[in-house]
């Protein structure tokens, strides 16, 4: 196994606030993580600077071998593959679902003056079929619903190849329907040998994808508890992270929780 997401002691600070504090972790290139905590524990700080969006005020972090503030970020984003709400605002409605996905070879969200060739559609289109959203490929992003937004999403994240691939709460604002599909989705990825290493952000404990090896649970910017997921997603750690007493249940490797 090779580490391809390691931080060392790593420490974030706005001002007076510290945001995340003395975090060491790291991700396997087999391993498939989900992280969770409340509001304001860090989560998509974590994400920003996993991918090499943000940088820490203290300590190491190592990316695909990488170490930020020594490498050119520019060429290791594309090697780690994001979806997020602050990546997809920066989508232009008009473009179409095929180019939402190609775009992401080359790093950009909306198609100008870039060359694509026969490879690059024939990808994004098998990552379309691959979410089933193949029959929207020429549908404008900015008609779709939220949960095809967030299934053409996660196909992006996948077309540059990437090494890590990094998912920030891709079943926000789903319905019950909508959260099932993407969910089946990434079960079938967290199950596929080729596919990078995965890390998804989720407040809820009924999005975790079957077949996640990992948890990382933060509460104010440090960690609760890390490890196997078998191992460490319990409602101890989950009431230590929460603040309050919580009931974890499990069933067919899917979980749910409610206060204890």
């Amino acid at each position: 196994m090779t580490e391809v997401l390691e931080f060392e002691g790593v420490r974030v600070r706005r001002g007076d606030n510290e945001i995340l504090r003395e975090v060491s972790w790291s991700v396997s290139d087999t391993d498939r993580w989900v992280v969770l905590g409340p509001n304001g524990a860090g989560k998509t700080t974590l994400m920003s600077i996993a991918s090499a969006r943000m940088f820490p005020t203290e300590g190491r972090a190592t990316i695909l071998g990488e170490t930020l503030g020594d490498t050119d970020t520019r060429e290791l984003r594309v090697r780690v593959g994001l979806s997020s709400a602050a990546l997809a605002d920066r989508i232009p409605s008009h473009e179409t679902v095929r180019n939402v996905v190609m775009t992401a070879a080359h790093g950009v969200t909306g198609r100008w003056q870039e060359e694509y060739d026969s490879f690059d559609e024939e990808r994004a289109d098998a990552l379309l079929w691959a979410f089933g959203m193949e029959t929207f490929a020429e549908r404008e992003f900015g008609t779709l619903s939220e949960g095809e937004r967030k299934r053409v999403q996660v196909a992006r994240s996948l077309m540059p190849d990437p090494e890590l691939l990094l998912l920030d709460e891709p079943a926000a604002g789903l319905d019950l329907g909508g959260r099932e599909e993407l969910l089946s989705a990434l079960t079938e990825l967290a199950a596929d040998d080729r596919s990078p290493a995965l890390v998804m952000v989720t407040h809820h404990v009924e999005e975790i994808p079957v077949g996640f090896t990992h948890v990382l649970l933060l509460r104010e910017g440090r960690i609760v508890a890390a490890g196997p997921i078998a191992e460490t997603l319990t409602s101890e750690n989950l009431s230590a992270t929460y603040g309050m007493p919580v009931e974890l249940t499990a069933n067919g490797g899917r979980f749910s929780a409610r206060r204890g």
